[in-house]
């Protein structure tokens, strides 16, 4: 197979899918103190048959993008945010956290590293960038490791959901995506393996991914398999779930700041329950890979709810949106501490 290269890619038909760009960062957590870290041109992992990550799923990940301005800069969207949410995630698996400082400096470094990878501005394409962070070493009992890896790969990505913004029909699962009082709230791969199940029967039933509810009472929206929900009610209310059993998503928090400060929406976290879904006229999921995906419809239970907003993404949605991506390309201004630029 011919390997790929910036100058081989159709960067307008590009999907969300892995492309080896040459480079990576690696920094290796050894007798109890972080080592220098350096960028690698290897991309395999190699590690104990016995390392906690393989048994025990210790280990977490971030994901955030670079994007090619009008004038051919590359920004960043936010990434201080994510160093601080992967550190939580690392504290709740008992894992030697990467220094908020040092993970944003890894993050410039194998991203200019690989600037020739980051797709040309106007083509709706993006810079995908992988931290992620893990235990190893010979260790069999049911412990946290001794060794940690910590590191980032970057690929050039299209949109998550192959039809971009257009509305989307979703499917209320019946599996649990977490427990209540569990790891819901931080970036582990478990989250994100047990939704596959719930994802595939989505897929295979026609509809864009699975909806989860809440762990203990399954009456109340959290979760659209890897994003956030919001719906924006007929008073032009946008609301989204408040739950101590979903991820903090960088993205929603962005939202609920854009749709306050640029859009004059009233904002609210609140619970949102299944049965009161016709409260909204426009919904969606929002997510760094998803960034902002309409949804058509919920079915749940062979009852199929529509929004108004069905066939053609909502103008508040699509507001919303706009500004959104009008930040990350540089195109709209920016919040001040919000992007970050690649020297």
């Amino acid at each position: 197979m011919t390997k790929q290269t910036p100058e081989t890619i159709d960067w307008s038909t590009l999907g969300f899918n892995y492309i080896d760009t040459g480079m990576s960062f690696r920094a290796k957590f050894r007798n109890g103190k972080w080592e220098p870290g350096k960028l690698s041109k290897d991309n395999t992992v190699r590690m104990s048959e016995a390392s906690p990550v393989l048994h025990y799923g210790q280990a977490c990940f971030e994901g955030l993008k670079a994007y090619r301005t009008k004038e051919g800069d590359i920004q960043l969207f936010r990434p201080d945010q994510n160093a601080k949410r992967m550190k939580k995630s690392a504290e709740q698996l008992l894992m030697e956290a990467y220094p908020e400082d040092q993970f944003i400096a890894a993050i410039h470094q194998v991203v200019k590293a690989n600037a020739d990878w980051v797709p040309p501005y106007g083509t709706g394409a993006s810079l995908y960038i992988r931290p992620f962070l893990y235990g190893e070493g010979d260790i069999i009992g049911v412990q946290p490791a001794k060794k940690y890896t910590f590191s980032v790969f970057v690929t050039p990505v299209g949109p998550y959901f192959k039809d971009g913004l257009l509305p989307q029909a979703f499917l209320v699962s019946e599996y649990d995506r977490a427990a209540p009082r569990g790891t819901g709230a931080v970036k582990v791969g478990g989250n994100y393996a047990s939704s596959y199940l719930a994802g595939k029967e989505a897929k295979d039933q026609g509809f864009a991914d699975a909806i989860f509810l809440d762990p203990a009472t399954h009456t109340k929206i959290e979760e659209i398999g890897s994003s956030n929900f919001f719906g924006i009610t007929k008073d032009k209310v946008f609301v989204t779930p408040a739950s101590p059993s979903i991820l903090p998503s960088i993205t929603k928090y962005s939202l609920l700041w854009i749709a306050e400060k640029r859009l004059g929406l009233k904002t609210v976290e609140k619970e949102v329950y299944l049965d009161e879904i016709d409260q909204f006229v426009e919904a969606g999921a929002m997510g760094t890979a998803a960034v902002i995906t309409p949804i058509s419809s919920i079915t749940y239970q062979g009852k199929t709810h529509l929004f108004s907003a069905e066939k053609e993404t909502g103008p508040i949605t699509q507001s919303l949106y706009e500004e959104l991506v009008g930040i990350q390309f540089g195109d709209i201004e920016a919040p001040e501490g919000w992007i970050q630029i690649i020297q």
